[in-house]
C-alpha cells in the first residue's frame, strides 16, 4: 500500500467495509490500515464488526483496548495481580488499588528515563534497591510518622495537602475543589 497511489489519510492508511464469512455466518467488518510507527512499509489491520464507526474511532478504541492490554499483563507478570489470597472484597479491593498505583508510579518512572528500560526492568530495579522490612517494622515505623504527623499544626497539614493537589493533573484539582 506504500508504494500504491491510494491517498493517505492523516491517521490511518486505508479503510474499507468487506463481508466476511465464518462457520458458514455472513457479517460485515470494518478494516482499517495503519501504518507501522517503527517502519513505514508495514502496517496493521484493525478490525470490527461495528461498521459504523469513522477510522479514527476505531483507532482510538483499539488505543485504549491495548492500553488495558498491556496494564493487565504488567500486573499479572510483574505486580503478581493474579497471586493474591486476599478474602475479603475490600481487601481485594486495596490490593487492587496498590498494585494500580504501583503501575502508575511504574509507568511514570519509564517516561521519566530517556533509557530503554521496560516496566518489567524498573520493577526488577525498584525490587533490588529495596530492602526488605518486615511488616510490623513498617507499621511501626507508619504509627510513628503519624503520631508526628498529628502533632505538627493544622496550618501545615492543610499547606502538604494543598501542594500535594497543586501538583494533581488540572481536571483532578477541579473535581477535588468541589467535594472540598
Amino acid at each position: 500500500m506504500a508504494a500504491s497511489n491510494i491517498r493517505k489519510k492523516k491517521h490511518y492508511l486505508y479503510s474499507s467495509i468487506v463481508e466476511a464469512q465464518y462457520h458458514g455466518h455472513s457479517f460485515l467488518l470494518k478494516l482499517v490500515f495503519v501504518s507501522n510507527r517503527g517502519n513505514k512499509n508495514k502496517y496493521l489491520v484493525l478490525a470490527t464488526t461495528q461498521t459504523k464507526l469513522r477510522p479514527e474511532e476505531i483507532i482510538q478504541l483499539y488505543g485504549r483496548r491495548w492500553q488495558i492490554e498491556t496494564y493487565f499483563k504488567t500486573s499479572k507478570q510483574y505486580l503478581t495481580l493474579d497471586k493474591s489470597q486476599v478474602q475479603s472484597y475490600d481487601g481485594q479491593c486495596g490490593y487492587i488499588a496498590v498494585t494500580a498505583i504501583t503501575y502508575d508510579l511504574l509507568a511514570w518512572q519509564e517516561r521519566q528515563n530517556t533509557d530503554d528500560k521496560t516496566i518489567g526492568d524498573l520493577f526488577y530495579l525498584m525490587n533490588e534497591s529495596l530492602p526488605d522490612i518486615k511488616f510490623v517494622d513498617a507499621l511501626v515505623y507508619l504509627i510513628s510518622e503519624l503520631k508526628e504527623l498529628k502533632q505538627t499544626s493544622f496550618e501545615k497539614i492543610d499547606e502538604a495537602i494543598d501542594d500535594f493537589i497543586s501538583q494533581l493533573p488540572r481536571c483532578i484539582q477541579i473535581a477535588l475543589k468541589q467535594i472540598i
